[in-house]
């Protein structure tokens, strides 16, 4: 969803803000919710491109929510492109071919007859393919612009590198060369939603799952800043809470972003990307000290240990210490941004609509993975907090999300009558 998080004010590409509020699934508990904000870049100030489209045209793209999907997006997308940007198109079946040349985004008609002209049939040399597309846009690198292969497929290799592990150590090697890989994904069914992650995690860019041609609108025309364009990559975001006030903490979310507490300082450690405009939330559930919370004191006492005491917290107006690290597109070290958080809490009732709203976005996610600690939280009090906080809501999407919701609480309803 989009947040109206604050621009950034100063130098540095992506700004924070901070909110801490109560928690509406367990009234012990308290909730710190965390906004980074990309710098948005208008299109005429945007870098030039080198983009090479890695088109997966195999046999399993042969359905109508596939390739010809793919076709209408790729219209869309190459509408917003410029004379300055140039375009390539690579695409893989059994082997890897080159459609068309990196060529001037000026001769869009002949760039779209190359791509109307594609058809599926095959297998998936996936492998094959990318190491063709990142030869290409290395031969046409811009410096100082933007250098991207975007990969369009249903992620089905089943013809040389296949394993996520193999796949990976390519990408890896690939990326050192400054070239960014976007993921978009395609289908249903044998779509391969991990392994589109891993690819673009590895490549330095970003994973957009595309089901129908309003989700393609949203990716590649409102998001087109934040999709395409890199301003800071390895952004790594690191959390210090005062045990004067917090007892216990976690993250809601991020499995397959955590890293290591040592890794925060290690510039050879890969992190995520942002682009223009990308914004990225993060909310964190608190068990504050003072809690009643049934979440404390559920481990046993130690056997052969003595049970140090709680250390004694220093600085206690302060809640908790942010770190963030980031590097420039092209660049090879990182620079921190500290800032302090106050321990003064926010009425959820008072928080502003995109706080609200992502909190309830939140709740429905932990109701949907039947959550350990989802304790007294329900799908009419995400419709609820939802609801009031829909606000503008231009593009209809929060709208959508309180459609969905309604749908599920309605079939759980109809299920517990039949039973």
């Amino acid at each position: 969803f989009a947040y109206d998080y604050p621009q950034p004010d100063g130098d540095d590409p992506i700004a924070l803000q901070s909110t801490l509020t109560s928690c509406p699934w367990n009234k012990e508990h308290q909730l710190m919710h965390v906004g980074l904000q990309g710098k948005s870049i208008g299109l005429d100030k945007l870098p030039p491109s080198n983009i090479v489209f890695l088109i997966d045209v195999s046999g399993s793209m042969n359905n109508t929510n596939k390739l010809p999907l793919l076709k209408s997006s790729f219209k869309m997308l190459l509408n917003n492109l410029r004379e300055k940007d140039r375009v390539a198109i690579v695409t893989y079946a059994g082997r890897a071919g080159v459609a068309l040349e990196s060529t001037s985004a000026s001769e869009k008609n002949k760039i779209q007859a190359i791509m109307d002209g594609l058809g599926a049939g095959g297998s998936t040399a996936g492998a094959q393919g990318i190491l063709t597309a990142y030869k290409i846009a290395k031969e046409n690198f811009i410096k100082d612009g933007n250098n991207r292969i975007i990969l369009a497929t249903d992620g089905d290799f089943n013809v040389g590198v296949s394993s996520n592990d193999e796949l990976e150590k390519l990408i890896e090697k690939e990326r050192q060369s400054g070239v960014f890989l976007s993921v978009l994904g395609f289908g249903m069914g044998n779509y391969k939603d991990e392994k589109m992650q891993t690819l673009a995690d590895k490549g330095n860019g970003n994973h957009s799952y595309i089901d129908n041609i309003q989700e393609a609108r949203k990716v590649l025309v409102t998001e087109f800043g934040g999709t395409l364009f890199t301003i800071a990559k390895d952004v790594k975001l690191q959390i210090e809470f005062n045990p004067a006030h917090v007892l216990s903490y976690r993250l809601i979310g991020y499995e397959n972003r955590l890293l290591a507490k040592e890794d925060f300082n290690d510039d050879t450690k890969d992190a995520g990307e942002m682009g223009a405009g990308h914004v990225v939330t993060a909310i964190y559930e608190i068990v504050p000290v003072g809690s009643n919370s049934s979440y404390v004191g559920r481990v046993d006492p130690l056997k052969y240990q003595q049970v140090k005491k709680r250390p004694k917290a220093k600085n206690t107006d302060e809640l908790a210490t942010i770190k963030f690290r980031y590097k420039q597109p092209q660049g090879s070290k990182s620079k921190k941004i500290v800032e302090v958080i106050l321990p003064k809490s926010t009425k959820l009732a008072s928080c502003n609509d995109d706080v609200r709203f992502s909190i309830a976005v939140a709740e429905f996610g932990m109701i949907l993975r039947e959550s350990q600690f989802i304790n007294n939280g329900n799908l009419k009090d995400v419709i609820s907090l939802a609801n009031k906080s829909r606000g503008k809501d231009k593009e209809g999407y929060r709208a959508e999300f309180i459609r969905l919701v309604k749908s599920v609480n309605d079939m759980e309803g109809s299920l517990a009558e039949k039973e």
